[in-house]
């Protein structure tokens, strides 16, 4: 516990110094690209959770794949620090609602993804008549937000499987895959009496790369996500702890090691360079015409874009986002994690900077519905793009950013 608090200390001590060396440093302009918040399994009972142990799993009051109750007031609480911090860097009044057209919100036409927009709206700007943008048609994928590989041609097809099953044979998970095994009581699911798979390492998983749809896995890959996805949300959303994953996993070790299986599945399908290239590149170029192509006087100062985990992973490759780490977290792409463009303005040299922050909330943020204040923030990790060298602050030049996202685009 002690080491907690010393993790939260230290950001602290680091912002004071960087506020002496940044004070002519003005913040103009932020786009924040989001993770959905908490949501139930998307895999119901009917499925790979039901056929892959005789156990039973504890019922949500959520249907599957909607943004829960707490979800919602997680949001909340994201967008309360939002509304702290960007009233403490003057992009938003320090009283009142923000202009109207100094806010745009935008997210994928699902329930979760419109949901968590809302929430975080009510959280940032309360009272305030602030319009979540989304397409009419609820529950199909808008194609900004929408992962899948549209070049058609053999050639590309014969690439994306390649990459995807050189990331997929460069994960180390067998022994996840045995920890899991033990979780769930395989030799006794239906999968194995019945359908006489008993070995999750077994099979190999087996890749797609259908045009006109997600890159996608079968197999052990799929069935392993799925099950790990099921006990991270329990964990989040508050069962008890004898409930979650029933009682089997108990220690920072364990979650580490189950995470290895939702880590792979997300780097195999979405990661390889030339599946985030494609994948990525309708959000890419939105976000391009946000930070790059529009810039007007009367540009939104905040975009709030809210998508999914694989938008999250796909743009952080086909960008070439450095190597990361989020302490105080399980999973690569977190709920309800943020990433945070920020074009700031030097005074003084007259010049415009980029930072990149990845924000989240911390498992524990998470699970104990932490309400979120410039004194207990969330996590916050400045993130380095290749191309864009950044100083000890955080900060890459502007025309760095531009000549990296041209040759991107």
């Amino acid at each position: 516990m002690k080491n907690n608090r010393l993790l939260f200390c230290l950001p602290l001590l680091f912002s004071a110094t960087v506020v002496a060396e940044t004070h002519h440093y003005q913040l103009e302009q932020v786009l924040v690209m989001s993770r959905h918040n908490l949501r139930a399994p998307l895999a119901n009972n009917g499925s790979v959770l039901a056929q892959s142990t005789p156990k039973a799993w504890p019922q949500w009051d959520t249907p599957g794949g909607l943004l829960t109750t707490k979800g919602g007031v997680l949001e909340v609480y994201m967008g309360h620090y939002f509304n702290a911090w960007l009233k403490q860097a003057g992009v938003l009044p320090a009283e009142g609602c923000p202009a109207k057209e100094s806010v745009y919100v935008y997210a994928n036409s699902l329930q979760r993804t419109v949901a968590t927009a809302q929430f975080f709206t009510s959280g940032a700007f309360p009272g305030c008549d602030i319009t979540v943008h989304h397409q009419d048609k609820m529950g199909e994928m808008d194609p900004t937000f929408n992962p899948i590989i549209t070049d058609t041609s053999e050639a590309f097809n014969q690439q994306a499987l390649s990459a995807m099953n050189a990331a997929l044979a460069s994960q180390k998970l067998d022994a996840s895959y045995k920890q899991l095994a033990e979780i769930i009581d395989y030799p006794h699911s239906t999968a194995c009496t019945q359908d006489k798979q008993c070995d999750l390492t077994a099979e190999p998983s087996k890749m797609s790369a259908v045009a006109g749809k997600e890159p996608g896995v079968s197999g052990p890959l799929k069935v392993g996500n799925s099950l790990v996805d099921a006990f991270m949300l329990q964990y989040y959303e508050g069962f008890p702890i004898k409930e979650v994953a029933w009682g089997k996993v108990t220690t920072p070790q364990q979650w580490q090691q189950l995470a290895k299986l939702k880590d792979g599945y997300q780097d195999s399908l979405f990661t390889s360079p030339v599946v985030a290239q494609n994948v990525a590149k309708p959000l890419l170029t939105y976000i391009n015409s946000v930070l790059i192509g529009e810039r007007k006087s009367d540009s939104p100062k905040l975009t709030l874009l809210v998508g999914h985990d694989s938008n999250i992973a796909s743009l952080l490759s086909a960008m070439k986002f450095k190597p990361y780490h989020l302490p105080n977290q399980y999973e690569k792409t977190p709920i309800g994690g943020k990433l945070v463009f920020q074009r700031w303005h030097d005074t003084k040299d007259n010049r415009d900077l980029l930072k990149i922050e990845y924000v989240y909330q911390s498992t524990e943020q998470l699970r104990g519905a932490t309400p979120l204040t410039l004194q207990n923030p969330p996590q916050r990790v400045t993130l380095a793009l290749e191309g864009c060298p950044i100083d000890k602050q955080g900060f890459c030049a502007w025309s760095d950013f531009e000549k990296t996202m041209k040759t991107m685009l």
